[in-house]
């Protein structure tokens, strides 16, 4: 298992992972609360390849994660009870970081979240933020346990996903 920046290669290959994960979780418990086709999905991977910020985790040539990481909180992250000031643009967020089902619990989440800790300090980033929906407890179990602190939940005015409120997380570095 290796983790690296995605390419424009990696188009259709991490857009199928995102089908195949939101496919999965709308049958299954949605724990994030994502929507097959709207989030995360092509465009999702459209995006972070258009601003460098997507990551594949890959085991042989086949993609079996996924995440964005950049200073984009897409969101009022001045909400939180961070435990440190820490001005935007000097911490990393974590976004739509996904598995795909086949390789669940074999450590690929907890390995992306890892990366993203090394790369934002060896990058300089004063800190690792991000959140999740409240209920997505195997997420927050996993952040929880990799060191991350509970900074509250709030609303982040992000009114087009329906949901109210968020956890949020920090590891300050």
């Amino acid at each position: 298992m290796y983790i690296r920046k995605a390419v424009p290669s990696d188009f259709d290959s991490a857009s199928a992972l995102y089908d195949k994960v939101t496919l999965y979780l709308e049958q299954h418990i949605n724990y994030p609360h994502w929507t097959h086709k709207v989030y995360p999905c092509s465009d999702t991977v459209k995006e972070g390849l258009e601003t460098d910020s997507l990551f594949v985790c890959c085991e042989g040539d086949g993609i079996m994660g996924a995440f964005l990481l950049n200073t984009d909180p897409a969101g009022d992250y001045s909400a939180g009870e961070w435990s440190r000031d820490i001005a935007d643009g000097e911490y990393m967020i974590i976004h739509a970081l996904a598995v795909d089902p086949d390789f669940s619990r074999k450590g690929a989440g907890k390995a992306m979240v890892e990366f993203c800790l090394n790369y934002a300090k060896e990058k300089g980033y004063k800190a690792i933020r991000l959140d999740a929906v409240p209920e997505n407890l195997p997420a927050r179990r996993m952040y929880e346990g990799l060191g991350f602190s509970f900074a509250g939940e709030k609303d982040l005015k992000r009114y087009e996903t329906g949901i109210p409120v968020f956890a949020l997380y920090e590891y300050n570095l």
